[in-house]
């Protein structure tokens, strides 16, 4: 009895029609395969390849429709190897098409001059203001500022406009956000401007596990970024207003209508109101940069973050709301019913009506998204064609795909389609039977309405919670252990009640008032989830075998069948739950050099301990690479902050905000055991790890972990002597730089080694080398971290010749202005064939003392089209390779 029943029960679960679905089915399916296929290809090849491909593809396609094999399986590998030429063909077609347009590295640094239309609202930043441009002419800038040769620049471009007296990043903490900026005319979607520039191609840093900027900026078709010169002969210059783009200006009146009423400058609680007004911006706009950093991670603890912003929901929901109204109207005119049935009205006019809504909240890759999932919907329903769910599903999905091929790298895609299609597959009739409710008495009906609509709200909100948890692991490395009752909570009142009110503030703009009213409540509520202990779990990221077998016995978990048969899912989950990554084996440590930017942050790992050395640098108000670098990739090694998972020392070698700029938030969300460095009381006090358990840093200091030794070899005894700890130190503090060597156990008859030196100078080299000129082995090391990101004042040949290391990396940034590592640097390093390896093209380094003749590259791991081509020159080539580049590329940013 127990056999048939789960027997039947698998057979409601697939549903009705499979068997003839099976050939649109394959050909589905291999549009997928093939679209993802040619997403993992590390280059792509010439655009006449392609189409051939796509040709072939759709041929293929053309007459396998009309032929029927002798083998049924054969007949559905052929479609579906037909539909995978097709889409690989098409994908790769677009992909070609889009690299042609890239920014040429010869006009990167240079002065031009660009005409071009904004097409985005602009959007405020510290010192300045950031803006999208559809470019038209350029032309570089010739001496005494006369108009040059005409270049080809490509088609959009991301550009920062800065107050003259604006400071880029220079090694001090930036300015605060000024709250007019006069010196800045005011940009508006639509205004053509003839502009100074310099350009960029898009290059961020590649860490494991981490945010993938170059793959973001693919995606939005923009192929440069930039900023506005001042000083020069031929400034900026408005040429006109109001070219187009009249919903961004629209837009943008909107939100900052919304800013002036609910966050208006010089009123107290400014910042509080300015937060609320910042989510209630993004709810209406789409403009999820308004929303401050700690109410993002306030909504990622409690699994909210899907809310807060212009999502698939509420487009959905805008959909509906507006179909019901319009049947509604519609019914009220017999003639109009005569001439089209209101049902096919009603739900073309809710797909147009969310078209609209996702126009005004910025046409975002989501919103996209669902617009395109409606129209499928609709298509099939106005047809009449009675598709399963899995084949409407499946469509939809291929369609985005098709729309949009990147689709399958976002994460809110395989959340939002496994949301969908887990609802679909674990219904067990329930919508069929609550169809008959209006037949029934009005005041039952209502009551017993409220109740299902309620119990369906808990049941679909369980079941969806409990589905995509695995995926949410695989995806975030996080999982909310309070979502459930913040979603209860957050879904109908953000859902009825705040984002009703805010849109129809843009018509009644008190609405705005009572939204934020209503809003405050919420935001108190998910703050206090937040801070439970433990509110979100935070695991090791795991392989991709355990990942996946996760997913499925998520969805194993929810299916309707019966619960002997479901409950054999949750061994699936074991795997990626308790999945811990890989240690070193006693007495050998691992190494990864973190790739920053301009700065500088570097974990060690041994069999059971884990260290930081720095955190990264400041990148701006609110952003450092402790938040957005360190935290995330050290999580994903397993470190949490946690008994099981702690950070057993964090050092600072010293102040200089490019090595101590993610230290709150390391410390802060990590929690260190101890924290050792060369700073001083007031800078402790300054960068907020005041509280956190602090040693000084001194020469002489060793510990032993695991096996592996630990020993401090700088500053000394005449360096601390020499510093009075109540008079501040100059800006950088690098003459204090806290120098620490690792040494693993002997393998071989070699102990490898690793040299940390932070900042140090040709100064600290020499006292360092002479202190221990009578122990040359103490500063012998395999890998050696360039002392100062390899700067003309460091790296001097004593110091190389006592240390002699195979492996120098250096933790630099994108053409930074220091020009770092120094061309006569790399010549030196040449010169003693030290390997060179920049973090600039090979992101993340990872080295390890029981393979000291191998260092991985993170950009060698994962190479793809859409990275940087020239960060990608020298991944695998020798020592001059990567000189050449550097030299190629290091102009002066002024």
């Amino acid at each position: 009895m127990e056999t048939s029943s789960c027997k039947r029960a698998v057979q409601r679960s697939v549903g009705p029609g499979w068997a003839g679905y099976w050939r649109p089915a394959a050909w589905l399916w291999g549009i997928l395969a093939g679209t993802a296929l040619q997403l993992q290809q590390a280059s792509l090849a010439p655009v006449w390849q392609y189409a051939a491909l796509a040709l072939l593809g759709a041929v293929a396609s053309l007459l396998l429709s009309r032929w029927r094999g002798p083998l049924p399986w054969l007949d559905r590998a052929l479609c579906c190897l037909a539909a995978a030429a097709l889409a690989l063909g098409l994908a790769g077609m677009r992909a070609a098409h889009q690299a042609q347009k890239q920014l040429l590295p010869a006009l990167e640094g240079l002065d031009l001059q660009v005409e071009g239309v904004i097409v985005a609202m602009p959007l405020p930043i510290t010192g300045g203001q950031r803006f999208r441009l559809k470019t038209g002419q350029a032309w570089q800038v010739g001496q005494g500022g006369q108009k040059g040769a005409p270049v080809a620049v490509p088609p959009l471009i991301d550009l920062s406009w800065y107050r003259a007296d604006h400071r880029a990043f220079s090694g001090v903490a930036p300015e605060p956000p000024a709250s007019a900026d006069a010196d800045l005319p005011l940009l508006q979607a639509g205004q053509r401007w003839r502009l100074p520039l310099r350009l960029r191609a898009p290059h961020g840093s590649l860490n494991p596990h981490g945010f993938d900027y170059e793959m973001w900026m693919w995606e939005q078709g923009v192929q440069a970024t930039g900023y506005v010169r001042h000083g020069q002969a031929q400034g900026p210059q408005l040429l006109a207003s109001g070219q187009g783009h009249v919903v961004e200006r629209w837009r943008q009146a909107v939100r900052d209508a919304m800013v002036q009423r609910l966050a208006p400058p010089g009123q107290a609680q400014a910042a509080e109101q300015a937060r609320i007004a910042g989510v209630l911006v993004a709810l209406v706009t789409g403009e999820q940069r308004a929303i401050d950093r700690e109410d993002w991670r306030v909504f990622r603890t409690t699994g909210v973050a899907h809310l807060m912003a212009i999502s698939g929901l509420h487009i959905t929901l805008f959909a509906w709301v507006a179909a019901a109204l319009i049947r509604m109207a519609w019914r009220r005119s017999p003639a109009l019913c005569l001439w089209l049935p209101a049902p096919h009205v009603a739900l073309w006019g809710g797909v147009l009506c969310a078209g609209l809504y996702a126009l005004f909240s910025g046409w975002g890759i989501p919103a996209q998204r669902t617009v395109l999932m409606l129209v499928v919907v609709a298509v099939l329903a106005s047809t009449g064609r009675q598709w399963p769910w899995h084949m409407r599903w499946l469509l939809a999905c291929v369609c985005v795909v098709l729309a949009q091929p990147m689709a399958l790298l976002q994460a809110g895609f395989w959340l939002s389609f496994l949301a969908v299609g887990i609802l679909f597959a674990s219904d067990r009739g329930g919508s069929s039977r609550s169809a008959a409710l209006p037949e029934q008495g009005r005041a039952q009906r209502g009551l017993r309405g409220a109740c299902a609509a309620a119990a369906k709200l808990l049941r679909e909100q369980w079941v969806v919670t409990l589905a995509i948890t695995p995926l949410s692991l695989l995806l975030f490395g996080q999982v909310s252990l309070v979502g459930f009752v913040a979603n209860l909570l957050a879904i109908p009142w953000v859902t009825w009640v705040v984002t009703p009110l805010a849109l129809l503030g843009a018509v009644l703009r008190p609405l705005w008032t009572a939204a934020a009213w209503a809003l405050q409540p919420l935001m108190v509520a998910l703050q206090w989830l937040a801070s439970w202990p433990h509110a979100a779990l935070w695991l090791a990221a795991a392989p991709g075998w355990a990942a996946f077998v996760a997913v499925l016995g998520g969805i194993w978990l929810v299916l309707p069948w019966p619960w002997r048969l479901r409950l054999l899912g949750l061994p699936c989950l074991l795997p990626a739950l308790f999945w811990q990554p890989l240690r070193p084996p006693h007495g050998q440590f691992a190494l990864w050099a973190l790739d920053v930017g301009q700065g500088q942050a570097v974990v060690v790992q041994t069999a059971r301990h884990s260290l930081l050395y720095d955190a990264g640098p400041l990148y701006g108000s609110g952003s450092n690479a402790g938040d957005r670098v360190v935290v995330p990739a050290m999580r994903a090694m397993g470190v949490r902050g946690l008994d099981s998972g702690r950070l057993d020392l964090l050092v600072l070698s010293h102040a200089h905000v490019d090595h101590t700029g993610g230290a709150q938030a390391v410390a802060e969300q990590l929690r260190p055991v101890g924290v050792l460095g060369s700073l001083l009381p007031y800078e402790r006090q300054r960068l907020g790890i005041a509280e956190a358990p602090w040693q000084d840093c001194a020469a002489g200091q060793t510990w032993t972990w695991d096996g592996v030794h630990f020993s401090v070899l700088f500053p000394g005894a005449q360096e601390l002597g020499a510093t009075d700890s109540s008079i501040p130190r100059d800006s950088s503090g690098n003459a204090h730089s806290c120098v620490l060597r690792i040494e693993a156990a002997a393998r071989g008859g070699h102990a490898a080694s690793a040299l940390l030196p932070g900042d140090i100078e040709r100064a600290q080299e020499g006292a360092l080398v002479q202190r221990y000129a009578g122990e040359p082995s103490v500063l012998r090391a395999d890998l050696m971290l360039a002392p100062h990101h390899g700067s003309n004042t460091s790296s001097t040949r004593p110091l190389l010749e006592a240390v002699r290391p195979r492996w120098v990396v250096a933790q630099t940034g994108y053409r930074n202005r220091f020009r770092h590592p120094a061309a006569r640097v790399q010549q030196r390093y040449q010169e003693m064939q030290i390997v060179l390896r920049n973090t600039v093209h090979c992101g993340a380094a990872h080295w390890r003392s029981d393979q000291p003749q191998t260092l991985l590259c993170e950009r060698q791991k994962r190479p793809r089209y859409w990275r940087h081509q020239a960060a990608q020159q020298g991944q695998t080539s020798g020592i001059l390779d990567i000189n050449k580049t550097n030299q190629a590329l290091i102009l002066d940013e002024g």
